[in-house]
């Protein structure tokens, strides 16, 4: 034997490859852990659907906030305040995107802001 004939095995000691199956219709049905979820308050009631949806832990809350802020600036403020009440309650962040957007993140996410020089 020579000196690869070490690293050959022998034909009687060859293992049949072995496969497995994959069920891909149950890789397709697994869900995300966290879900980021646009909302558009319309009206102050649009903030309890929002909430909701925050409680359950796993949602990112994405909130237009347009609507609102042209239809009636008193009930915005009542809603936004409302949202980062319970928003410090679930130990979560809290933060406005340009003019119109709202972010709303549960206790595992936190909001980056940067730090002022």
């Amino acid at each position: 034997m020579g000196f690869f004939g070490i690293f050959k095995k022998k034909k009687e000691e060859v293992l049949p490859e072995e496969y497995i199956e994959v069920d891909l219709e149950k890789a397709k049905e697994s869900k995300a852990k966290v879900i980021v979820r646009p909302f558009i308050l319309r009206e102050f009631d649009d903030v309890n659907k929002i909430l909701d949806a925050l409680r359950t832990g796993y949602t990112i809350a994405l909130i237009d906030i347009k609507y609102l802020k042209s239809k009636d600036i008193v009930e915005l403020k009542r809603a936004i305040s409302k949202l980062r009440k319970t928003c410090e309650a679930l130990e979560g962040s809290i933060a406005g995107f340009g003019e119109n957007m709202v972010i709303v993140t549960p206790s595992f996410a936190r909001v980056y802001r940067e730090e002022s020089k």
